[in-house]
């Protein structure tokens, strides 16, 4: 017999204790009141009678009215009541979720609920999977046959006991009445598929990464530590402070803004493809489309940082810069960002080059930048990483926001982009169209072709903004003759 001395933590032994369940309860609490609650009465599960059984639609309709809300809403609290097990099915157990129709539930036992402090151990499912293993002479369902066979081999050193213990327990449960015996399995099985869900299954009791600490535990504070504490609060104090009007001010330009363009609060046109199927929205909005959509182009307007984030709003500044003779600053902020962005093997090549074209005394794109900026990046390059060029890039970025972004929106640049912008119609599909949408469903390009595409263009695009070598070319001219 091997005997381990030491295996992992296989629970979740610190759960977070989060007001929402406790709300939760005092919800369940008020739903078994026997004058408001949800009336309950003796149900026929195949021949027993089942004492305070409800209905899903009894629990729905007292949702409904008691939170006045819809429906639909209702049984949606309902299922996170069926999920968490404060409700659990009688007929259908692997199913938690709660039907808005003659489906048998009822209320869990408060011992099972999850705000509890016990823990339920790999020990105790080996209890649980034995007793029923011997009930159903070993006709288990699959995955806790699979769980049953891996905790057998783990807890081998005390099998004996847990075989004893789910014996006695099976002995006990014979020795009740045949309702109660069906109630009391009901609840422990509808414990243990949310404790222990079955293999791809959502299960709301995930509570993410294991915690290295006890949340619940009482923290010493050492001398340091109340030190540190008091020279944070006093930097606090002295932190300027912004007056809530001002934030609310802000917040609201903001809303404002940006309601248009959000999703959630304005229909997208010329409709919503994951909707309707139907990929003309995609279609209008590709990264580097020849005519944008109105909205599209609106948004440039916003801000700098909107502007250079579209692909093809950033080609419609490289136009304007282009006719007055400043695109060097442009060429500064996409070289910085693929420095950012690029892989770390070709970041010292990366580096050299910018430094050459945009840096070096007498570069053929020199930058405008203070002596200062341009001293920290010059000494930062000799040891190239991937923002060593951050403090240029951000001077060069508010030199083209305070300046050049407000002549490029006033230019005619902008104007006839605004003026030829696209404003689609928005569909109205029957139900027989989107059905055949819906049939007609291909698959998109993938991402990497469209990437493929994109570097074929930059590649494109540099060469044709590259400086020119007069010299080469008179050379290759005089060959020509």
């Amino acid at each position: 017999m091997t005997i381990r001395t030491a295996r992992p933590n296989r629970g979740q032994h610190f759960r977070h204790r989060t007001h929402c369940l406790k709300k939760l309860e005092s919800i369940v609490v008020e739903m078994q009141d026997t004058k408001s609650g949800v009336k309950g009465s003796e149900q026929k599960l195949n021949v027993s009678t089942i004492p305070h059984v409800i209905t899903g639609k009894d629990v729905i309709a007292w949702i409904t009215n008691k939170m006045k809300t819809t429906p639909e809403e209702g049984q949606a609290f309902g299922t996170m009541l069926v999920a968490y097990g404060y409700i659990y099915p009688l007929q259908n157990h692997k199913k938690l979720v709660l039907c808005n129709d003659s489906s048998l539930y009822r209320f869990q036992t408060p011992y099972f609920w999850p705000t509890q402090k016990w823990v339920a151990e790999d020990s105790d499912y080996a209890i649980y999977l034995a007793k029923r293993n011997i009930r159903k002479k070993g006709m288990l369902e699959p995955y806790e046959q699979t769980h049953y066979s891996h905790l057998h081999d783990w807890l081998n050193h005390k099998w004996d006991f847990i075989v004893m213990q789910a014996t006695e327990q099976y002995k006990a449960g014979k020795e009740r009445t045949k309702p109660d015996r069906v109630v009391f399995d009901c609840q422990e099985r509808a414990h243990w598929i949310v404790s222990r869900p079955p293999p791809r299954t959502h299960s709301a009791m995930d509570s993410g990464p294991e915690r290295l600490i006890d949340p619940n535990a009482e923290e010493k504070i050492t001398f340091d530590e109340y030190r540190r504490m008091n020279i944070f609060y006093q930097q606090a104090i002295m932190r300027s402070k912004v007056k809530s009007s001002v934030s609310l001010g802000a917040l609201n330009k903001y809303v404002t803004t940006y309601k248009n363009h959000d999703p959630f609060l304005a229909p997208c046109l010329p409709s919503n493809p994951w909707q309707t199927d139907h990929d003309a929205y995609w279609t209008c909005n590709t990264r580097r489309i020849d005519v944008p959509t109105k909205m599209r182009v609106e948004r440039w307007s916003f801000s700098l940082f909107e502007l250079l984030s579209d692909l093809r709003g950033r080609d419609d500044f490289k136009v304007f810069l282009k006719k007055e003779f400043s695109g060097e600053n442009l060429a500064f902020w996409e070289a910085a960002e693929e420095l950012k962005w690029g892989t770390a093997s070709s970041m010292s090549s990366k580096a050299e080059t910018i430094f050459k074209t945009f840096l070096a005394p007498g570069a053929p794109r020199w930058i405008n930048i203070d002596g200062r900026t341009m001293g920290l990046t010059v000494k930062g390059l000799e040891h190239p990483h991937r923002y060593v060029l951050e403090a240029a890039q951000t001077h060069v970025f508010l030199l083209m926001k305070k300046d050049t972004f407000f002549r490029y929106l006033k230019s005619p640049v902008y104007k006839d982009t605004q003026k030829n912008a696209l404003s689609p119609a928005p569909h109205n599909f029957s139900p027989a169209q989107l059905e055949q949408n819906a049939q007609n469903r291909s698959l998109g390009v993938h991402p990497v072709i469209l990437w493929q595409q994109e570097e074929e263009d930059k590649a494109k695009a540099a060469a044709a903004s590259a400086p020119v070598d007069v010299k080469a070319m008179m050379s290759k001219i005089d060959r020509k003759k």
